[in-house]
């Protein structure tokens, strides 16, 4: 078993986040993409967990999670992602691990760090090059923040409690210029 320096405490914020192994993909269908969503929804409500933000890719996948019960977010997500990757291994006949390793998890501390997290997770798929728009990548609650589909991995208090309206999160996230971005253009 993985001895982890995280703690995870009930009432705090936890950036979940890991890839496939030798940087494989880990989603490769629609259906893989949904079939995980059912299950995070599933257990986040056995395991008292609230979902933030996510962002699902091709080959890694993130989530801001508030632990709100005593069970700790580390066994949501092995039994999450236990049940994933054996549903993955049958779907395209292969074994062994999918991940490259145990999940990573780091304890969010401050409000300006928390909200720093939800923009970089939304931001993913843009600044990875897979959407020139946010609205296009429909495996992230971003369009739920902004207001433009209803669904039920998201918090609305919790925006409301940071944000004004859905307008004032999405210019948040779309007036932030990555470093990366900013090197190469000068």
């Amino acid at each position: 078993m993985v001895r982890r320096e995280v703690q995870f405490l009930t009432g705090n914020y936890y950036h979940v986040y890991n890839r496939g192994a030798n940087k494989e993909q880990i989603f490769r269908e629609d259906e893989n993409y949904r079939y995980l969503l059912n299950w995070v929804k599933h257990y986040s409500i056995e395991f008292d967990i609230s979902v933030i933000a996510y962002c699902l890719l091709p080959n890694h996948y993130h989530f801001l999670l508030r632990q709100d019960g005593l069970e700790p977010i580390s066994k949501y997500i092995q039994r999450m992602f236990n049940r994933y990757t054996k549903a993955f291994n049958k779907s395209f006949q292969r074994t062994g691990t999918l991940f490259e390793g145990p999940f990573k998890a780091v304890h969010i501390d401050t409000d300006e760090y928390l909200l720093q997290i939800c923009r970089y997770i939304h931001r993913n798929p843009l600044d990875a090059g897979l959407v020139t728009d946010l609205l296009e990548w429909p495996y992230s609650n971003y369009l739920e923040w902004v207001g433009m589909r209803s669904g039920t991995l998201f918090d609305q208090k919790f925006l409301n409690e940071h944000f004004v309206n859905p307008d004032d999160y999405k210019k948040f996230v779309l007036d932030y210029v990555p470093s990366k971005i900013l090197d190469k253009k000068i």
